[in-house]
């Protein structure tokens, strides 16, 4: 979640890359993301290859701001 907050779209790829998770940890996961409506997942080709792109949405914004926040009242 915190890496896309910081961009507009992030390729599978590069969060894979990122995070260093394995393809079918990632997958598992953003469709976890994508099912609670925290992200949006857009599937499409460039070529003839796959091309899965995943956006933050303002549901999945508020509720990371909220989890930074209650960590910051936790620590304090």
């Amino acid at each position: 979640m915190s890496l896309l907050i910081s961009v507009e779209s992030a390729e599978f790829t590069f969060l894979k890359e990122k995070t260093e998770s394995t393809a079918g940890n990632l997958s598992v996961q953003l469709d976890k993301l994508d099912k609670a409506g925290y992200i949006k997942i857009t599937k499409s080709f460039r070529g003839k290859r796959p091309l899965t792109t995943c956006e933050i949405t303002q549901t999945g914004l508020q509720a990371f701001e909220s989890y930074v926040e209650n960590l910051k009242n936790y620590i304090k």
